[in-house]
């Protein structure tokens, strides 16, 4: 068969029909083409969800095509929220996660549900090929956050947690400054968190055993933890203070300032506390919010660094410090501290009628960091979605995320045990105490396991 060229551009309607190819289909005005976005499902639209797939959908290249939840409420919010950035109607809408896994159109996952949940949906999206994005804590237990770097690692997947503050720029010097030893030799490390219980979801006074919502599978909901009955002051958003599903401030917060500790001290993949010993305050075991509202914890680094982690401590303020025997540095949110006037400016902001003073960062010039941080200049969302099409580790790998949470996992045991745990950091294994061993994991409620 011979073919001219008229009679092939004929056949192949071209010549008939022209065709304009759109400048956004091939990626040349700017845009990322179709062959190279990468699509992404939100699983839980409760407190995180929205804002994290919010940020997602201003990522270029990120397209959200699908949403997940038990509660068919918050399942329209996000179809509808999801559908209006898209401008159509194509949010698909999932109750089961497992059926989403099990998509193959879906490259991403969003998991931003109750710590309880977070093992069995992460091993799920691994085991699946997805890449995952994962709120802090890595999990509720540290059973439970060994199986997932397992899972993680073994089906090679890029993990990003939600220890957002890794990204701005104020924690990262912060954490630069300890590692190039500007502060001398850490002696101490104080990571102050929030105390008692905040009423995210304005059902404080919703305390009374009531009949779940028709809109909520409740049994879903409640899935591998014990069952108990439902109130509805302790399910949305307020999940976190009841120790069935959550873990209290502590274990809410400590994926943020304890993560930041871990960077200045260099405890990403090695090392860690080899003992810790807590204290707490705690409501009444059957109260509707049973979770510590005051704590504090002292443990001994391998190196021979004490961390003290508290909330509703005075002497301890909210952040991470850092002290060494030349210096300190005092990072949070909004704020920057040291004692070396070289590393910050002072500036002027005026509160209320009154003028004060704030001390900011400055970036550390080349000659004094011999050791650069990662920094993530597209955002904690875009450094997910760069490492999803690179393959590269992002900034709160799921290793990371897994240390940064044991130190809380071990207070909260010492806690409840009343006893001294000590920790082999190697081995990720309590020594010599065999009842608070136990407490690493949790009993599934069936037919769940964790695998």
């Amino acid at each position: 068969m011979k073919f001219n060229r008229r009679s092939f551009l004929k056949k192949t309607s071209l010549l008939a029909f022209p065709t304009i190819i759109p400048a956004s289909a091939i990626g040349a005005d700017g845009k990322v083409a179709p062959s190279n976005r990468i699509t992404m499902a939100a699983i839980g639209w409760g407190m995180q969800g929205p804002g994290n797939i919010n940020g997602f959908m201003n990522v270029p290249g990120c397209q959200v095509i699908a949403a997940c939840d038990v509660d068919s409420r918050n399942l329209q919010r996000a179809v509808d929220s999801i559908n209006n950035k898209n401008g159509n109607k194509d949010c698909a809408a999932i109750k089961d996660y497992r059926e989403l896994m099990a998509r193959k159109d879906i490259d991403t996952v969003m998991i931003a549900i109750p710590d309880h949940w977070h093992a069995l949906v992460s091993i799920e999206a691994a085991k699946n090929g997805k890449d995952i994005y994962g709120e802090k804590p890595l999990a509720r237990t540290i059973r439970e956050q060994q199986a997932i770097v397992k899972a993680v690692t073994d089906n090679k997947r890029v993990w990003q947690t939600g220890s957002w503050q890794r990204s701005n720029d104020n924690f990262r010097v912060g954490a630069e400054i300890v590692r190039n030893g500007l502060i001398g030799k850490v002696t101490e490390v104080h990571v102050g968190l929030p105390s008692g219980h905040a009423d995210f979801a304005g059902t404080r006074n919703k305390n009374q055993v009531t009949p779940p919502p028709v809109e909520l599978d409740y049994e879903m909901w409640i899935g591998p933890a014990q069952m108990e009955d439902y109130i509805e002051g302790r399910v949305h958003k307020n999940w976190r203070w009841n120790y069935n599903i959550g873990g209290g401030q502590l274990l809410d917060w400590i994926g943020h300032h304890c993560d930041i500790a871990h960077w200045g001290l260099d405890c990403d993949d090695a090392g860690g506390p080899v003992e810790i010993e807590g204290k707490g305050e705690f409501p009444a075991k059957d109260a509707m919010w049973n979770t510590a509202t005051k704590y504090r914890a002292e443990a001994t680094y391998h190196n021979g660094v004490k961390m003290i982690i508290a909330g509703g401590h005075g002497d301890i303020a909210s952040g991470t410090k850092w002290i060494g025997d030349k210096g300190w540095v005092h990072v949070d949110r909004g704020r920057f501290d040291c004692s070396n006037p070289e590393f910050k400016k002072v500036i002027q902001q005026r509160n209320g009628d009154k003028v004060v003073e704030k001390a900011i960062h400055v970036e550390l010039p080349d000659d004094v960091a011999k050791i650069r941080l990662m920094k993530s200049p597209t955002g904690h969302q875009g450094n997910f979605i760069d490492c999803v099409r690179t393959r590269a580790r992002t900034l709160t790998p799921v290793t990371t995320a897994h240390r940064s949470a044991v130190p809380g996992h071990l207070a909260l045991i010492s806690m409840i045990t009343g006893r001294k745990i000590k920790w082999d950091p190697a081995k990720e294994e309590i020594v010599g105490d065999e009842d608070a061993a136990k407490l690493m994991g949790r009993e599934y409620r069936g037919p769940w396991k964790l695998a």
